[in-house]
This record gives structure tokens, sequence and C-alpha cells, in this order.
């Protein structure tokens, strides 16, 4: 592969989505994957509620045969949760859900960039804990030159499949980046992650932002305005969910 998607040379990288991830996921040693509305909101939610969760690329009935396979309860669509399967996508709905140890999360986008990781460790990062996941990842050497990591937006997408960039992501990325710029990691930003971080500090009402953005506008006029404010409880959780043995649970 060329070398020139690498961004080569510096510790903190940024790219979208599933492709981006699988392009650089081979390059760094961390990869945090920031899907703010909803799957890495939602992971922290169930994170904090002592859950493991099993990110699944596929939302169709080979989903419930994984759940069955790692004994997990299966989260559905929003709009199918029920008081029988009360587990979705919607950060809300996890918060007022029963207690479940294993939850398996169908996410395309979220999920597929986790897989596109390979060997690095995957972190699950949103507006809600960007600060915990700098401060981790500063301690754990992460962002320098020998440790690279990449922060991948996943992004929406467009009715014919093609990844629509998103405001939100945008954003929680660039806390996270700015995080680790101000944690002084040692590597330089890529000018990709200098930009997003400078979309962030450049945004003087980041809550307000997202909500009015598109997808913010989508979710509340779907009737989960409140997925949004979940999302939006800037820096509220000192959670930080690492991937392993194919789910993400606390850092210790």
């Amino acid at each position: 592969m060329d070398d020139w998607c690498k961004q080569a040379g510096h510790g903190v990288r940024f790219e979208w989505g599933p492709v981006g991830a699988d392009r650089l996921g081979a390059e760094v040693a961390c990869l945090v994957i920031v899907d703010v509305l909803s799957f890495t909101t939602s992971v922290t939610v169930a994170v904090e509620a002592g859950t493991r969760v099993h990110p699944y690329r596929w939302r169709d009935e080979s989903a419930a045969a994984f759940a069955r396979q790692v004994n997990a309860e299966l989260a559905v669509g929003r709009r199918a949760a029920t008081s029988a399967s009360p587990w979705s996508l919607s950060p809300a709905a996890l918060r007022g859900a029963p207690f479940t140890p294993r939850l398996v999360l169908p996410s395309p986008n979220g999920s597929a960039i986790a897989s596109a990781a390979g060997d690095a460790t995957v972190v699950a990062a949103s507006l809600r804990n960007a600060a915990a996941v700098s401060r981790w990842l500063a301690r754990k050497g992460y962002g320098s030159a020998e440790r690279p990591v990449a922060v991948i937006a996943s992004g929406e997408r467009w009715p014919d499949g093609s990844l629509r960039p998103s405001l939100e992501d945008l954003l929680g990325a660039g806390a996270v980046i700015a995080g680790l710029k101000g944690q002084r990691c040692g590597g330089t930003l890529s000018p990709e992650a200098a930009a997003a971080a400078g979309a962030l500090l450049s945004t003087p009402d980041v809550g307000a932002a997202v909500s009015a953005g598109a997808s913010g506008r989508e979710l509340a006029d779907a009737g989960f305005a409140e997925d949004v404010a979940i999302a939006t409880e800037l820096d509220g959780s000192d959670v930080v969910p690492v991937l392993s043995a194919g789910a993400f649970g606390a850092a210790g």
C-alpha cells in the first residue's frame, strides 16, 4: 500500500470510517473508535453498569446466533425494543434496562472499525468519556512516535450506503485528540488530527452543535432526543472501554 494514506511519522492520527480504520489499523498501536450517535456512547453506558459489550457487524439473523454463542443478550433496533427485549442501540434504553452481564451490540460502523484493528488495542470513545480516554492513552504511552494512536470517526451512512462524515464524530474525535495534545503525549499530530482538534476547540458549545446538527436532529425528530442528551453529557463518564477477548470492558 502507498505510504501517503498512513500519516506516517505522527504519533496521533485521524481518519474516517471502516475504510480509514482498515488503512491505519495495522500501522498503529491503538485504535480509538468514535461513534457518538450512538455506538460508543451506548458502550460507555453499558460498561459503566458492569456489562461486557460484544460488538457485532451485522444486524440480521446471524446476530441472534452470535448472542447465543457468547451467552449474551442481544441489543435490537431502537424501535424494536420491548419489555421482553429492552436492550437496544439507544443509550437511554440501555440506561433504563435491567442489568445483563453480556450484551451483543450490532453496529455496522463501530463494529466494523473494531474488526479492522488487527493487533492494535481498541478503545471506545465518545463525548461522554473523551477526557478519560485521553488521560488513559497518555498513561499507557499511546500517542508517541513509538506507540502511535489512530482516532477513527465512524461517521454515518447516506441512503446509498456511502460514508456521511458527521459533525458529532468529528467533535468527539477532536475532543480525544485535543486531550492527548494537552497531556503532552510526546508525538506530533498529523495534519488531519490537528484539524479535528481545531474543530473541537473552535466550537463554543459542543452540546448545542451536536443537538442542532443533522444527526442530532434526525434522532430528535424520530423521538429519541434523550439519546442526544446522553451523548452530549460532556466528560460525564470516567469509564474507558477497552476491547479484550472480543468484548468491551472497563480498563483497569
